[in-house]
């Protein structure tokens, strides 16, 4: 949860929710600008293929003009175009589009216009238009009316609302301009593009390009607005935007940019301005290329999906991930904003200025602006520790990676569902991984210079997989190519396993790594739970050796690169080793126990941050595919208990929660927050007193244990949760807080109605965006029944918004104590939920029921939504099953353990 009330608090994800990252089940958002799944109107799967080709686009000019009363619109289009032979037929993508005339005009010397006949394909989201007479091979203009509707979708060109009025905004990616204009729209059939807007005479219009003239008309109370051309791009990187914004303005390297948001929200746009203003002066040095374009617009949008879209030249935002207090904002939420600002402006170059060819290639754009978003914010803050958060981003990533369920980065997608599928974990924290271990083996400065080469050979135009890293091991001399290829087209994740160092090096074997080595089949799991004495069958008898070449890096060492055919890696003579750099490679490591021993001894003075918390990673991820057990897993947690880094606690306490939710059952669970309470009470209490200028790591320390001795149970914890959370609501201020937003958390869970009323107050009233979502998510910590069943009722009321709506149900799924109740209510009312389905709700409702761990959920889950199909999310719902089987064999085989240690652990 972040922060309840801005400026009183630091934030850190509860200790409640990070179990459900350890278990690779909450994986929202993972990123800024992230889209996940795509829910059809009726369930039903939308086959819209490639357009059959021939045709180039050149140049568009639109003319739109909404109506956002009615919420439609009209539009004029133009399209130039070149044909590659003569056709009497010219196919590209609509939908929901109402076509008015279609006319061809085959010469410029002697204009003869053809007027066209027009066949819809609705499934393939697609027009053909007929001419009587075939056209010439050549140049050729088509004109075209029509009429549109501005949807409640969050696609396409649709209407954004407050209670003061409506905005009309678009989001475009993967494949809805065609929703707003009829269009080529696919990344490879890139054109320049005039924007035309005919607005209320009181509304603002903002796009791509800047405004080259502003003029009253053509109706009364309309003016119209021209933009400047476009410098060539994609259809899905098209944007506009209608309302009465606001914005702080400033300058960057000759560049005009603006923070745009609804007028009551204006002040909290400086933050986002100025960390755009640094990060355009750092881009244009790093990529060698300047920002192609004249001014660069940022807009927080009150109604978005995604976190944000990187739109050419003008971003749109979802307001909590650009709108943040400057002077009294907390951390996590200025955090959250310089990453995202980051991400978007690196798309500039990254993904706009050159594009994959096709969606295929989605992680060139989204795993380089991943990896880019976090290099820039340390760059520009150094001292808020994201190097911390990348390594605990890195090990969920690989956790997802390495269960039974996963892809390639590269993997083929052609309709729109399989291609908004592609938006996952593996196109943005892999790619993102893969890439910066391939920056920390060759060198920061040599891989600047691959990028610089692979932009300036491909700008404006299309480009591949192959050459980014072709462009990469040119610029290194290194086999960048075979590193980066065995990465991208192998799904998975290696496990490095190195044996006891030697004077000749240490022995070393490669092999794929899961996570689900068990399988369940539709028996196994039901014998077991009955307690029949049964062996579920292993994903094969024996590891299977890997197909990778890894930089593989050792601390004090250098890398080297490891293919299956390696037996050793060379290292020094010295007391230890640890084979993971910095954190920074994408694998597991598994030890000898000598070394291991060794590694955890040396682990507070001898290890980095990143490499405590790869550490507790490799430790978790090896227990839950049965090589290890909950005990060893427990034992390495206390072993770092006292550390003073927040991020190390925050992995390991959300470990022991994913343990106490997913492995512990009745009176387990009581003993282990007896457990917590006795190892972590005096970590607490040797903290002190905060002061008013605690450090921001020491206070995020301070939350996260004060959050995990809540949950367990601590009186003394509870009762200043108490008192902090009524000061709170009782307007007292509370001065450098750094727990209160645990605190209200931790009330919030044994809360009474008239709580309940407070906190459902603040989600409806609330003008900050971060408090209103804060105080949205806080509802779903209340357990009483009567209470659940209203949040669950408001959240497919028309009182919340679409894109928050999704997130009250999901979070309700997966908590062990209101899952069942939550579980009911989709069942009963999911004709309301679709009602309210926006471009990813439905799938992330999928995804919400892989927190189940019996194998009754999991058929009922199976029926459910075989009944109920969702688009995009055929993986999600395989990975949810998977998820819901890994939880019955992992209780099954590590049940008997953890009561095991549990047992020894009391007696000491």
């Amino acid at each position: 949860m972040g922060p309840l009330f801005r400026g009183w608090g630091f934030s850190l994800v509860g200790v409640v929710l990070r179990w459900l990252d350890e278990m690779g089940i909450w994986q929202g958002l993972i990123a800024a600008g992230l889209m996940v799944g795509l829910v059809g109107a009726a369930g039903v799967r939308v086959e819209a293929q490639r357009l059959p080709g021939g045709i180039r686009p050149e140049h568009y000019a639109l003319m739109i003009t909404p109506d956002l009363k009615a919420a439609t619109f009209v539009g004029s289009e133009t399209i130039d175009v070149v044909l590659d032979a003569p056709t009497t037929a010219i196919t590209l993508n609509a939908a929901e589009i109402e076509f008015v005339s279609v006319k061809a005009m085959v010469s410029d010397f002697t204009p003869q216009f053809q007027t066209a006949v027009v066949t819809l394909d609705s499934a393939k989201e697609q027009a053909t238009f007929t001419f009587s007479q075939p056209l010439a091979a050549g140049r050729a203009t088509l004109k075209i009316e029509y009429k549109g509707i501005l949807n409640d979708k969050l696609r396409g060109f649709y209407l954004s609302k407050t209670k003061l009025r409506s905005y009309g905004v678009t989001q475009f990616e993967a494949t809805d301009a065609r929703r707003a204009f009829p269009s080529f729209d696919e990344p490879a059939l890139k054109a320049t593009f005039d924007v035309t807007l005919v607005v209320d005479a009181g509304d603002t219009a903002i796009s791509n390009t800047k405004i080259v003239s502003d003029r009253l008309g053509p109706l009364a109370g309309k003016h119209t607005v021209v933009f400047a051309t476009t410098p060539r791009m994609s259809t899905y990187l098209v944007a506009f935007l209608v309302g009465d914004f606001k914005c702080s303005e400033g300058r960057s390297d000759g560049v005009a940019i603006r923070a745009c948001a609804t007028p009551d929200k204006l002040e909290l746009t400086r933050f986002a301005l100025d960390a755009a203003k640094q990060t355009l002066r750092d881009y244009d040095r790093y990529f060698g290329i300047k920002y192609p374009l004249a001014k660069l617009d940022l807009v927080a949008v009150p109604d978005f999906e995604a976190g944000a879209m990187e739109n050419f030249g003008c971003i749109t935002f979802r307001e909590t991930e650009m709108l943040v207090d400057k002077k009294d904002g907390a951390l996590s939420e200025k955090k959250e904003v310089a990453e995202t600002v980051a991400h978007e402006m690196a798309h500039q170059w990254f993904g706009d200025l050159v594009t994959p060819a096709w969606w295929d290639n989605l992680w060139l754009n989204e795993g380089f602006a991943t990896w880019m978003e976090t290099k820039e914010a340390a760059k520009e803050h150094p001292k808020w520790r994201f190097e911390q958060d990348a390594a605990l981003e890195m090990d969920r990533t690989m956790n997802v990676d390495a269960g039974r369920t996963t892809r390639p980065i590269r993997a083929q997608a052609e309709t729109p569902d399989e291609i908004n599928e592609m938006f996952d974990d593996i196109a943005y924290g892999k790619a993102g991984a893969v890439i910066g271990m391939v920056e920390n083996w060759v060198g920061e400065e040599t891989f600047r210079k691959g990028v610089q080469a692979y932009l300036a050979e491909h700008a404006y135009a299309n480009a591949t997989a192959e050459d980014f890293w072709n462009a990469q091991a040119r610029a290194s001399g290194q086999p960048v190519d075979k590193v980066m290829q065995s990465f991208i087209d192998r799904p998975g994740v290696p496990l490095v396993q190195l044996g006891n160092a030697t004077p000749s090096g240490v022995p070393v074997r490669e092999w794929v790594f899961s996570m689900s080595p068990v399988h369940v089949d539709d028996n196994c799991a039901e014998m077991a739970l009955a307690g029949e004495d049964v062996e579920c069958m292993p994903l094969g008898t024996s590891p299977v050796i890997g197909v990778w070449t890894i930089p593989v890096c050792i601390s004090g060492d250098g890398c080297k690169v490891l293919s299956p055919e390696t037996n050793g890696l060379p290292v020094s003579p010295s007391g230890f080793f640890y084979a993971n750099a910095g954190d920074k490679g994408y694998y597991r490591t598994e030890y000898s126990a000598g070394n291991l021993a060794a590694i955890v001894a040396n682990a507070e003075t001898g290890l980095t941050v990143p490499e405590r918390i790869g550490l507790l990673g490799d430790s978790w991820a090896l227990m839950r595919a049965g090589q290890g057990t909950v005990g060893g897993f427990l034992d390495l947690a206390l072993a770092l208990k006292t550390d003073p880094n927040a991020a190390v606690l925050e992995s390991a306490l959300g470990k022991v929660g994913a343990i106490e939710a997913r492995i512990a059952t009745g009176d387990d669970r009581k003993r282990m927050d007896g457990m917590v309470l006795r190892e972590f009470d005096g970590v607490y209490a040797g903290l002190g007193k905060s002061g008013k200028h605690e450090a921001d790591d020491r206070a995020e320390l301070r939350e996260t244990l004060f959050e995990a001795l809540g949950q367990a149970g601590d009186p003394a914890v509870l009762a200043e949760a108490a008192s902090r959370t009524k000061a709170l609501f009782a307007g007292q201020t509370a001065t450098a807080d750094a727990v209160a937003d645990a605190a209200v958390a931790l009330v919030a869970a044994k809360g009474d109605a008239a709580l309940y009323e407070k906190m459902m107050g603040l989600a409806q009233t609330a003008a900050d965006p971060d408090l209103k979502e804060d105080a949205l998510h806080t509802l779903t910590r209340f357990r009483s029944p009567e209470l659940v069943a209203r949040t669950l009722e408001y959240a497919v009321s028309d009182a919340v918004r679409s894109q928050d709506s999704w997130t009250l149900i999901a979070r309700l799924l997966e908590r062990r104590e209101t899952q069942d109740q939550a579980w009911a209510f989709v069942q009963q009312h999911w004709e309301e939920i679709e009602r309210k389905s926006t471009v990813s709700s439905g799938a992330r409702i999928v995804a919400a029921t892989g927190a189940f761990c019996t194998v009754e959920r999991r058929d009922e889950t199976i029926g459910f939504f075989q009944a109920h199909p969702v688009g995009s999310s055929e993986r999600t719902l395989a990975k949810s099953i998977d998820n819901i089987n890994d939880c019955v064999a992992l209780r099954t085989a590590q049940e008997p353990k953890l009561r095991q240690w549990l047992d020894a652990h009391a007696a000491q």
